[in-house]
């Protein structure tokens, strides 16, 4: 028989015992919730982006007069609880860019945490709280979202290991949406051994095994130089675990990166004003300059634009399943860049941003579960690789990139 779940409202501990270096903690999400006393992951802590509701408590998304207009969630989100009932510990809430609409990882009125690895610069974002929080080893793991890319880029920036999960995969129930279309549920740790059991957990088994390794050069070609050689290192090492040579193509296919982007960029950003445009009317509520700036675009996206990207959208989420196929794994970059420099001028930051985002569409626009493992060999800065699988892959996802990983260190 299995264990009753937590419930969270009773068992809570008053006391909040995190020395938060590194700023990764909303003010009002210092508190404990103790996981059930066995199980898998019993021992362990975890954090979780201030998107996550949590029985008796405010989710705060990452702005002040949302957390004034919203009450205390009256249920658990359900991979929280799932967590709890494996034995792990909630250690609070942590930083999101606002309405996880950035990947910067600086919040307007929550400041921007340290990244522990690389300390004049940036997590990235938007789950730029639960990064900090691991890179520190705060916590053992952190539960973050993904939907443009905020899992995988502050992994790539933190030198942690992430994954983007197969859209639907896990619930988003008690989950504050960016875009419900792309919004995914994640995790980022420190340690590959901790990530693992983490996915024993909140994954369903797959017998997926890789027949074809594909190598995007178009995705390659936005990163920079020192992503080069890593890539070739990690494609020489994924060739012979697969057993087959990569086959070099362009996952664009005669497009162009950038325009897929823009197709992302557009459908959910419609979708972001539909699901608060409401609230951001009523509400008037105060944004950083960049996040103000992408709500006031996103206002102005009528219908029928919308209507032409969801078209497109639905046509490239084609391509590239079908350019991956049911026994294909694509290996590329995590981000475009290092993470960025805390004082950098923010027309380079925005630069960059689109540049990785061209990237990182590529699961988004096609729902598929995209695992970011840390390069071993970095020294100025962090850098993140990834593995690119078919959707449902997700468990045997992370067993090949912790193969891989095994190789490269």
């Amino acid at each position: 028989m299995s264990a009753a779940p937590i419930d969270v409202a009773r068992a809570e501990a008053p006391a909040f015992d995190i020395d938060d270096r590194v700023g990764a903690w909303v003010p009002h999400g210092r508190f404990i919730v103790p996981g059930a006393p066995s199980g898998p992951l019993a021992g362990l802590r975890f954090a979780a982006k201030d998107l996550f509701d949590v029985a008796g408590h405010v989710t705060g998304a990452g702005n002040p007069t949302w957390q004034a207009t919203h009450g205390p969630a009256a249920a658990t989100n359900p991979t929280v609880q799932t967590l709890l009932d494996a034995g792990a510990t909630l250690a609070g809430k942590v930083i999101t860019d606002e309405l996880a609409y950035s990947l910067h990882g600086d919040n307007h009125h929550h400041g921007a945490p340290l990244n522990r690895r690389a300390i004049d610069r940036v997590t990235g974002g938007s789950s730029s709280g639960s990064a900090a929080a691991a890179a520190a080893r705060l916590v053992d793991f952190a539960l973050g979202t993904d939907t443009g890319g905020s899992t995988r880029v502050p992994a790539s920036y933190c030198g942690l290991w992430g994954l983007r999960t197969t859209h639907d995969l896990l619930p988003r129930a008690g989950l504050v949406p960016l875009s419900p279309s792309y919004d995914t549920v994640t995790w980022l740790a420190d340690d590959g051994e901790v990530f693992e059991r983490v996915a024993d957990v909140l994954l369903p088994p797959s017998g997926w095994q890789p027949v074809h390794l594909l190598c995007p050069a178009d995705a390659w070609q936005l990163a920079e130089a020192p992503f080069q050689a890593p890539l070739a290192a990690a494609l020489a090492h994924l060739s012979a675990l697969v057993g087959t040579s990569p086959q070099r193509s362009e996952v664009a296919a005669g497009d162009a990166l950038e325009r897929w982007r823009t197709v992302y960029a557009t459908h959910s950003a419609r979708e972001a004003w539909l699901a608060h445009g409401d609230w951001i009317t009523r509400h008037r509520p105060t944004f950083g300059p960049a996040i103000a700036g992408r709500f006031a675009i996103a206002s102005g996206i009528d219908a029928e634009t919308s209507a032409r990207a969801d078209a497109e959208v639905r046509a490239i989420r084609g391509r590239v399943r079908a350019w991956l196929g049911a026994d294909g794994v694509a290996l590329l970059p995590s981000a475009a860049s290092l993470a960025p420099r805390r004082d950098a001028d923010p027309a380079q930051v925005d630069a960059v941003r689109l540049r990785t985002m061209a990237i990182t569409c590529v699961a988004g626009l096609a729902g598929l579960p995209q695992v970011s493992l840390p390069w071993p060999g970095a020294s100025e800065a962090p850098i993140g690789l990834s593995l690119l699988g078919p959707a449902g892959s997700d468990r045997a996802l992370v067993s090949l990139a912790r193969r891989l990983w095994q190789r490269l260190a």
